[in-house]
């Protein structure tokens, strides 16, 4: 090795996040096993690096022994033989470290560094991806569609880690994460919702969702600054993607409309979510925590007549007019079933004229 090769370690630290420390460690043990391999030693010997010249040495450490002993072994000498060939400053219990570098090693340990910093470089590659990913989960990413394989869709994903490394990946769009209504073209540029950060078979998975209520969530954040700062707040939603959305909010401000906030002037905020997420409709309702006003507001746009609470059962026993029955309950029991969702509720609908037969 030489001072180029200390300062390529130096650069990777700082392009790759790859400690510096970490890959001369690895890259000792390499060299160690390169010599014991290349020269057939069992001794304990060690690789000393000079992380400033890149210079390599192979030392011996030769333990000091009386000169009465009999048995000597490899890794020991006397102290009349120290004294003898590498100085009178030795006793007993003192350690000589002999250097045993062969002539042609250089070449050797070069190599084997060479393989070894490639090998960690992989390795630790994987490691910061898995780490960094990891860290996104629950969060937006715009990606662009890679590749369609069957029902899934892939898409080339990429992040800034830390010392502003970029950290690219492949994240996978499973059919059942996809959304109704999406269509997917190579080079298309497109939301994901991070769902899940996983590692199989030590390679980094990344779970990408297009349906799960948390893309909406996240896109109200990105749209609206009274969300962002929290002057605004999320309290539920329910979804059915690529259909319609229900979210719930409220504020503790006086003087802020939580639902205008979302809707945006001329509804502008609220368009540029729907786009993003090919018209989906989005029923915004302020959280109540008055549990039947809360239930009534959850069945917009459909007026309600009255609500009783079953605290028992947890559920909501709700009269409509007879002309609003159908807009309650939605087409094919969407409407309900979403305020259902939102309120964690069963919500039980009835119409007036059905109520009044009962009495």
């Amino acid at each position: 090795m030489n001072t180029e090769f200390i300062r390529a370690l130096d650069q990777l630290e700082k392009q790759k996040g790859i400690k510096k420390e970490i890959l001369l460690d690895a890259i000792n043990q390499a060299i160690l096993n390169a010599y014991k391999k290349n020269y057939g030693s069992n001794a304990e010997v060690e690789v000393s690096i000079d992380t400033k010249k890149g210079d390599i040495k192979i030392i011996n450490p030769i333990t000091i022994v009386d000169d009465d002993k009999v048995d000597i072994l490899d890794n020991e000498m006397t102290v009349e033989y120290a004294n003898q060939f590498f100085g009178k400053q030795y006793k007993e219990g003192d350690i000589v470290r002999e250097e045993v570098t062969p002539k042609d090693f250089g070449r050797i340990a070069t190599q084997a560094a060479r393989q070894i910093v490639v090998q960690k470089i992989k390795e630790a590659e994987k490691d910061i991806q898995y780490t960094e990913f990891k860290k996104k989960e629950t969060e937006i990413i715009t990606g662009m569609v890679s590749r369609i394989a069957k029902n899934t869709v892939y898409a080339d994903i990429s992040i800034l880690g830390e010392n502003d490394i970029m950290i690219t990946a492949e994240g996978v769009l499973p059919n059942g994460e996809q959304m109704s209504g999406d269509t997917y073209e190579l080079g298309q540029n497109m939301k994901f919702y991070i769902l899940e950060v996983k590692r199989t078979n030590n390679k980094t998975q990344i779970v990408l969702s297009r349906s799960h209520p948390g893309l909406v969530k996240r896109l109200f954040e990105m749209e609206v600054p009274e969300i962002f700062d929290g002057t605004v707040e999320i309290i539920s939603i329910s979804r059915e993607a690529g259909s319609r959305t229900k979210m719930a909010v409220k504020t503790n401000m006086q003087d802020v409309d939580p639902i205008g906030a979302c809707v945006g002037t001329r509804g502008q905020r609220v368009k540029n979510i729907t786009d993003e997420i090919n018209g989906e409709k989005i029923d915004i309702i302020e959280y109540n925590d008055d549990l039947a006003e809360y239930i009534t507001a959850s069945l917009s746009p459909a007026k309600v007549v009255s609500v009783e609470i079953d605290e028992e059962e947890k559920i909501a026993k709700v009269i409509v007019p007879d002309d609003k029955l159908s807009l309650a309950i939605g087409k094919e029991g969407q409407n309900a079933r979403l305020a259902a969702k939102l309120t964690n509720w069963k919500i039980d609908i009835k119409c007036e004229s059905e109520m009044l037969g009962q009495v």
